[in-house]
């Protein structure tokens, strides 16, 4: 069965303003924004968050009177509420954007388990916030996705605003694009030193490979998954997760392997993370400037200075490192220190292809990492 090719898609809505968080299933939508525009923000930005897109779509129709387009994850729609319900709704300042999201977890499709409750809200979420929607599947043709633009448009003039929701596998596009930057390291490679020093320390991971190839160097290394928390979804909140964990365990040494999308999503979370500056915590966020997990698309975190921006929020130490000598120095130094440590550790573009998903549920995961931190 033909799929809806990309460039179709972008004919048909006709806005030449792009802005969002990157999603493996929008793929192809991604491949084809940074092939025709890179980033550039007259067209195409990657924002932090969905929330923070939505807001630049609302400036760029401010500022041209045309209507932009938001990309996002099914994921992201808690992020858009706020501003969709008190910003663009028709209510108050009545903005017209297009939203196109990926829906994971899509009733009767298997996915991973973060995705299951919210493929089930995906279309409910849209509907509660009055914007009309549009399911994009496999089979759904050229005309019938231009006939619902047609009537997407009458609202999108009343100040409304309306959505496509991307099926799996639903378009296509036939252009690649190939990340990378200069790093050494790798991250898998990264968190097996972290494993080597932090003994039978717990540690809170953040989404997406970081937490898949913790699990998988566990199984390697023939260690148990109790002193694990692999936050499987809720991008940009594992460090609050190890926040919380950290003053309530005060004799216990807690780690957290962050990413750089991650905290850029949430990154108000490491100004209170610096003022309440657990002595016994240690956050390393690994840095590749990319949203590696779903598909390589870049962040803005390679171009801007990390550590400073922890030290700055009150983080007693913060480092950034890029190479092994000294990346083994830091975790040791950070694992004997009595204060809070950030460590940014910089890291090349890339995966093993047979990288495998973790065995355990995320109850399991849960049951026996409360039953470990008891115990300690």
């Amino acid at each position: 069965m033909k799929k809806l090719r990309v460039e179709k898609l972008v004919e048909i809505i006709g806005s030449d303003f792009y802005t969002g968080v990157p999603d493996s299933q929008l793929k192809a939508l991604c491949n084809y924004l940074m092939n025709t525009y890179g980033i550039d923000p007259k067209h195409h930005m990657i924002g932090a968050n969905e929330g923070n897109c939505t807001a630049l779509a609302a400036g760029y129709h401010l500022a041209t009177g045309k209507v932009p387009v938001v990309y996002l994850q099914n994921s992201g729609e808690g992020n858009i509420i706020n501003p969709v319900a008190s910003l663009l709704n028709d209510k108050v300042y009545g903005i017209p954007v297009v939203f196109i999201v990926g829906w994971r977890g899509e009733p009767g499709t298997y996915d991973e388990p973060q995705h299951i409750y919210q493929g089930e809200v995906t279309v409910r979420l849209l509907d509660d916030m009055n914007i009309k929607t549009f399911v994009i599947r496999k089979k759904s043709s050229d005309d019938e996705v231009a006939a619902a633009m047609e009537g997407f448009k009458r609202d999108l003039a009343q100040g409304r605003d309306a959505a496509f929701i991307i099926c799996k596998d639903a378009i296509s596009y036939e252009g690649n694009v190939n990340y990378n930057n200069d790093n050494l390291m790798t991250r898998e490679e990264i968190i097996q030193h972290i494993v080597r020093v932090s003994g039978e320390d717990p540690i809170v991971s953040t989404t997406g490979k970081a937490s898949r190839e913790l699990f998988e160097i566990r199984t390697a290394n023939g260690q148990s998954h109790k002193y694990d928390f692999l936050t499987v979804g809720s991008m940009g909140h594992s460090s609050s997760i190890a926040l919380g964990v950290a003053v309530n365990k005060p004799g216990t040494k807690i780690w957290c392997i962050d990413g750089d999308g991650s905290i850029l999503m949430h990154m108000g979370s490491m100004a209170v993370l610096g003022v309440y500056a657990p002595k016994n915590m240690i956050h390393v966020v690994i840095n590749n400037g990319a949203h590696e997990t779903v598909g390589g698309m870049p962040t803005v975190a390679s171009k801007i200075k990390i550590a400073e921006i922890a030290k700055a929020c009150g983080y007693p130490y913060t480092v950034t490192i890029d190479n092994f000598r000294d990346l083994d120095r830091e975790l040791e130094e950070a694992k004997e220190r009595k204060n809070l440590s950030f460590l940014e550790v910089q890291c090349a573009i890339g995966a093993r292809g047979n990288l495998g998903r973790p065995t355990t549920t995320a109850q399991e995961n849960k049951e026996n990492f409360i039953n470990y931190l008891k115990r300690i």
